[in-house]
């Protein structure tokens, strides 16, 4: 292999002198403050939008709904006050049934719709009324009417009563029991015949029978809107949860590795492998809980008592049992694979020795990711916030329906056929770009975090390596310090579009992913071996093109700690660098990752376990509290985990990273002797016997 020369010494600091000795120095200049500008533009504009989601939302629309004056349940309105009253009942069962039917222009949304305390249920040996809020010549309080059971039928006048016997209020009988589902009433199609008999004694008009009057409740409540809606309320819901198991926990958690890192170093890599093997397994068990296979204790829809014979299907439970037979297969591979690099531990832990020795000389190291940690932990607090008002951000509008809908009208004292249709909360398109936006600068704001806490740690760690270690003078006390400086004053733009370039990179393979998997519903996948060779290529080589980005990312990050240069010219010197060298260093470092992944996942796994148990307890499974699926809660907590994870096993990963590319750099400007690398460093990558089965 031809010699390429030394590479910090053939380019020249951003001062225009040498890196002399090796040594970083602090004259700088600033590079990609193109890339800056559009970060900061970026910024301005996620406020914005931002602040049309705090704007025009209400996170308690993912969960409650509308009833006839537009009123959102659970909440104090100007004239209503219906913060106990959390239950959506639809009055009129005929309207129920008619917007059932296949052929009928009439809409379950149109249908006359009031928030309730509890779900009513037929009387035994009479007729229960639901009532219009009391207004008018009704002298009633809402608490009043609410403790009367929203029954008032006794004080109607004959025009009322003749009117509510026609179905069209201000009463409405209860024929069919009702059950809390998610917050709306869904009907059981079995009506009452006591009920039934009383109110045609009375000389009502016919209700109609038939699945009808809860299969399009049922539909409603189980389509992709509402169980997104829901999803995200989950989460909402979870917030102490999440602060717990996505915050505290992976805290603790990534600062304990940390110190046995850097005290038991031989024995991690075994413990890492052995309790990621548990971790997966109990995750996989728990999935297997929710989902109904294991135990009883699956997922309902159901809100608190209820008949034990009413069952009520929900997609949260398809979705859970998908997710597990996922978490299987992952389990099975992940288990085959921990097998298969045993023999590599030992390598992996030669490795670890380095990073290991480093972060005890610069131990400013082990805590600053708590600065980092801090800033994402604000950043995300104010992130969920905006994205849970602007799922929720829409207008309340009444509906525009041609169907017949006239209800009595408590204040004109008249049965009105105007404006009586329901109210549905109506989204624009750039609601939905709006979300994109939302959800891609969240995506963005992380990577940009993480790059500048790896940028941090390189600077650190390579002024430790340069300055030959604890032998030198030159090495700064508060290295790390020095580092967010050098990075705060010439580097922001750098890592701003390195984090930007890994983001749209991952945003592209997600959207073709997306559209590939809704192609493969409407369309079948190729059957001839061409087809079906290109079909799955695609998947890995976008799959390559994502890993490979990110380790080009990760490399740049620390030629821009050393050299200053921009982050294509940087990403450029460390692909030479690391092909140059790739025999030598490859699988030592490939095994390195592989048990750092492996220390993330332990992290975000527990995070996740911790999560189900939590979510387990009475609070999450009754009441206004109700979680419908831990699916969305504990992927949060695991992505959180994992998040936080990476900030501190970042320490280690990019001294490993770090310390490698400062050596193969330190070799070559030196004939293959490296002069700066500390004994241990060179022990473990030039010892022959490592280096023959390197190069086999």
């Amino acid at each position: 292999m031809r010699p390429m020369g030394p590479v910090i010494g053939r380019y020249p600091s951003s001062d225009g002198g040498q890196l002399g000795g090796g040594v970083i120095r602090q004259n700088r200049k600033c590079r990609d403050v193109v890339f800056l500008v559009i970060f900061i533009a970026f910024w301005v504009s996620m406020i914005v939008n931002s602040s049309f989601g705090f704007n025009k939302g209400n996170p308690l629309r993912l969960t409650y709904g509308l009833d006839y004056e537009g009123n959102l349940c659970g909440k104090k309105h100007a004239h209503r006050d219906l913060h106990e009253l959390e239950l959506r009942y639809w009055v009129n069962p005929n309207q129920v049934y008619e917007s059932g039917l296949k052929n009928s222009a009439f809409k379950l949304a149109d249908a006359r719709s009031i928030c309730l305390l509890d779900c009513p249920i037929p009387a035994e040996d009479s007729l229960n009324w639901v009532c219009d809020y009391p207004d008018g010549d009704i002298h009633l309080s809402l608490d009043e009417w609410i403790d009367r059971n929203y029954d008032y039928f006794e004080f109607l006048t004959p025009d009322m009563r003749n009117s509510s016997l026609q179905l069209q209020g201000p009463c409405y009988p209860v024929i069919y029991p009702s059950v809390n589902v998610f917050w709306s009433c869904q009907f059981i199609a079995r009506p009452s015949n006591m009920s039934l008999r009383h109110w045609q004694q009375m000389g009502g008009v016919n209700i109609n029978e038939g699945l009808e009057i809860d299969n399009l409740i049922h539909k409603t409540m189980n389509s992709r809107s509402a169980v997104l809606k829901r999803y995200m309320a989950d989460i909402g819901k979870a917030w102490p949860v999440l602060i717990v198991c996505g915050g505290i926990l992976p805290l603790f958690l990534s600062v304990v590795w940390l110190l046995l890192i850097r005290h038991f170093v031989s024995g991690m890599p075994w413990i890492t492998v052995i309790l990621f093997n548990i971790l997966i397994i109990s995750v996989t068990m728990f999935f297997y809980l929710k989902a109904g296979w294991i135990g009883t204790d699956a997922v309902t829809p159901i809100v608190g008592e209820h008949d034990p014979y009413v069952h009520v299907y929900g997609r949260e439970l398809t979705h859970l049992r998908a997710v597990a037979i996922l978490m299987t297969a992952v389990a099975g591979i992940a288990i085959l694979a921990s097998i298969a690099i045993v023999r590599r531990i030992l390598m992996a832990t030669s490795v670890l020795k380095v990073a290991a020795k480093v972060i005890g000389e610069v131990q400013a190291l082990m805590i600053f990711p708590i600065i980092p940690y801090a800033i994402l932990a604000i950043f995300y607090m104010i992130w969920l916030s905006a994205a849970f008002h602007l799922f929720s951000s829409g207008e309340v509008r009444q509906n525009n329906c041609e169907s017949n809908c006239c209800a009595y009208d408590l204040g004109s004292k008249r049965v009105s056929c105007e404006r009586c249709c329901g109210y549905s909360i109506h989204y624009t398109p750039h609601i939905g770009i709006a979300i994109l936006f939302h959800l891609f600068g969240g995506y963005w704001a992380t990577h940009f975090f993480i790059a500048c806490s790896s940028t941090v740690i390189a600077g650190s760690v390579a002024s430790y390596y340069w300055a030959r270690g604890d032998t030198s003078p030159e090495i700064p006390f508060l290295s790390v310090f020095a580092s967010m400086k050098r990075l705060a004053r010439y580097s922001l733009g750098s890592v701003a579009i390195g984090s930007l370039v890994l983001s749209f990179v991952e945003s592209i393979r997600f959207i073709l992913e997306s559209i590939r998997r809704k192609l493969k519903v409407s369309y079948t996948a190729p059957e001839n071996w061409f087809g079906k060779m290109v079909h799955h290529s695609s998947k890995w080589c976008l799959k390559c093109v994502e890993w490979t980005i990110k380790s080009v990312n990760r490399n740049a990050y620390i030629m821009i700690a050393i050299t200053g240069k921009s982050f294509f010219k940087s990403s450029a010197i460390a692909t030479e660098l690391i092909m140059n060298n790739i025999l030598r260093i490859g699988k030592v470092n490939v095994i390195g990752d592989v048990i750092l992944s492996l220390g993330k996942l332990c992290v975000s796994l527990s995070s996740t376990l911790f999560g189900f148990l939590m979510l387990d307890t009475h609070k999450y499974k009754s009441s206004h509290n109700k979680i419908s699926s831990p699916l969305f809660p504990v992927l949060a907590c695991w992505v959180l985990g994992y998040v936080v994870a990476t900030l501190f096993f970042g320490v280690v990963e990019m001294s490993i990273d770090t310390i490698i590319l400062s050596f193969c750099q330190d070799a070559e400007e030196h004939q293959g002797n490296a002069q700066y690398a500390p004994s241990l460093l060179i022990e473990t990558l030039n010892d022959q016997n490592e280096t023959q089965r390197l190069t086999q």
